[in-house]
């Protein structure tokens, strides 16, 4: 066996990750023991505790941290200039998918999969060793699989026109699967000047002639236009950017807010079962969308000070200075499936239950809906002009087709049998299969 680096044992398990040429890569900066003490079997975090669960025995082992974790903030361009020299980065095997390029690490002894993100069968005979930024901290999973199962199927029921084979997927929790997510967190303080004009409106009185030749008044606004130059001093402190492009960010943004104050020192036991993917975009990137993020929250900023009644701003200049980083983990339940040649994904936010996602629509659904809205609209033209016609109430008095023996059986009637007809409808398409496909 080639010499193992001195903080790492020679007993190291058989499913650690290996390097096609043999090698041991440095995954953590110490190797625990994550097998069960009674049968040997692999254990696994469960979520919401701080325990190793044996899923074959029962057997728990706490997760007890050797030393106290402090959740660091790290230079950024230190940071930029370590990666160059490959200090703080990990190796890691890891699958890339064909097809929507996400690259993640597997479970042990996992010779067959999915991509959780798209639902694409996984070529694990064919892992890549790439070396990366090892996250510093996470936020384990709170909510399990069952948990995060129900939630799932709460959330399909809840849809409006969906497909019927969208509830039946519901319930296939299996097809969840457990995802730590990349993340940076960036802390900057900022340094704005900006230039721009001030509109304060004001009142004239004017005077015009009516459609009926009467002369009258109105006050017209108008708008007085003064520049302005200012400063702003802003501190940001953990902007949050997803280090993925394998997710919708629209879906994955609304899951927020995270519970950030509550994370946790990374520690590779609280990984056990479950997948995790590497970030696709890097320090410098990510930087960049943070630097989005501030420079709209600092135009709302300089647009307050400006004032007014409207403000235009014409230029602002930013000094990002004291910048500081976190690599971080957060854990997700991901669901992703193909229908009719398009991938959807459902997310849920293992710590606080959210669920956001994509979803199909029942075009068959949406069309019968629409006629029935029609049909209703309709019949209620029909009657009311028939009323009109038969002069059985006056125009102010709806009523009094309540009333008349000729219309007030054929209306109850006739919407009865609207109502009925819809509802069967309904049940119909609940029920039939081919109609999936519309």
């Amino acid at each position: 066996m080639p010499n193992l680096p001195p903080d790492l044992p020679n007993n190291l398990p058989e499913d650690s990750p290996r390097r096609p040429d043999g090698e041991t890569p440095d995954i953590t900066t110490k190797s625990r023991n994550m097998t069960c003490h009674d049968c040997g079997a692999n254990l696994v975090y469960a979520p919401g505790t701080t325990a190793l669960k044996c899923n074959y025995c029962g057997a728990e082992n706490e997760i007890v941290a050797e030393v106290e974790t402090i959740i660091e903030e790290h230079d950024f361009y230190a940071a930029l200039q370590q990666a160059s020299s490959k200090t703080e980065m990990q190796t890691l095997q890891t699958v890339q998918c064909d097809n929507c390029g996400a690259r993640t690490t597997l479970k042990p002894n996992v010779v067959s999969d999915e991509c959780a993100f798209c639902g694409t069968p996984l070529v694990t005979s064919s892992p890549e060793t790439v070396e990366v930024f090892q996250p510093k901290s996470l936020l384990p999973f709170d909510i399990d699989q069952k948990a995060a199962g129900k939630l799932f199927k709460d959330w399909v029921s809840s849809l409006w026109f969906a497909p019927n084979d969208l509830k039946k997927r519901a319930e296939l929790t299996e097809k969840l699967k457990g995802m730590y997510i990349p993340y940076w967190t960036f802390d900057s303080e900022t340094d704005s000047r900006y230039h721009g004009m001030r509109g304060d409106y004001y009142y004239t009185t004017e005077s015009y002639t009516d459609s009926d030749g009467n002369h009258q008044t109105r006050q017209v606004r108008h708008t007085r236009w003064s520049p302005v130059s200012g400063r702003i001093d802003h501190f940001f402190d953990d902007t949050l950017v997803l280090a993925s492009h394998s997710l919708p960010r629209n879906y994955v943004d609304k899951l927020e807010p995270w519970d950030l104050e509550k994370l946790a020192g990374y520690d590779e036991r609280y990984l056990s079962g479950f997948q995790t993917e590497t970030y696709q975009i890097d320090l410098k990137s990510g930087f960049e969308v943070a630097k989005g993020k501030m420079q709209e929250q600092i135009r709302n900023l300089v647009s307050r000070d400006i004032g007014g009644d409207e403000q235009r701003i014409e230029d602002i200049q930013i000094d990002y200075n004291d910048i500081t980083f976190k690599h971080i983990l957060l854990p997700l339940w991901i669901s992703a499936y193909r229908y009719q040649d398009k991938v959807y994904r459902f997310l849920v936010n293992a710590r606080t239950g959210e669920v956001q996602g994509e979803r199909p629509y029942s075009v068959i659904k949406i069309a019968l809906a629409v006629i029935a809205v029609l049909a209703i609209i309709a019949l209620f033209f029909f009657f009311t002009n028939g009323k009109r016609r038969a002069d059985l109430f006056n125009v102010n008095d709806f009523g009094n087709l309540a009333y008349s023996d000729s219309y007030s059986h054929l209306f109850q009637n006739t919407f009865q049998n609207i109502y009925l007809k819809v509802d069967l409808i309904s049940q119909f398409i609940m029920n039939i299969d081919f109609l999936n496909y519309f």
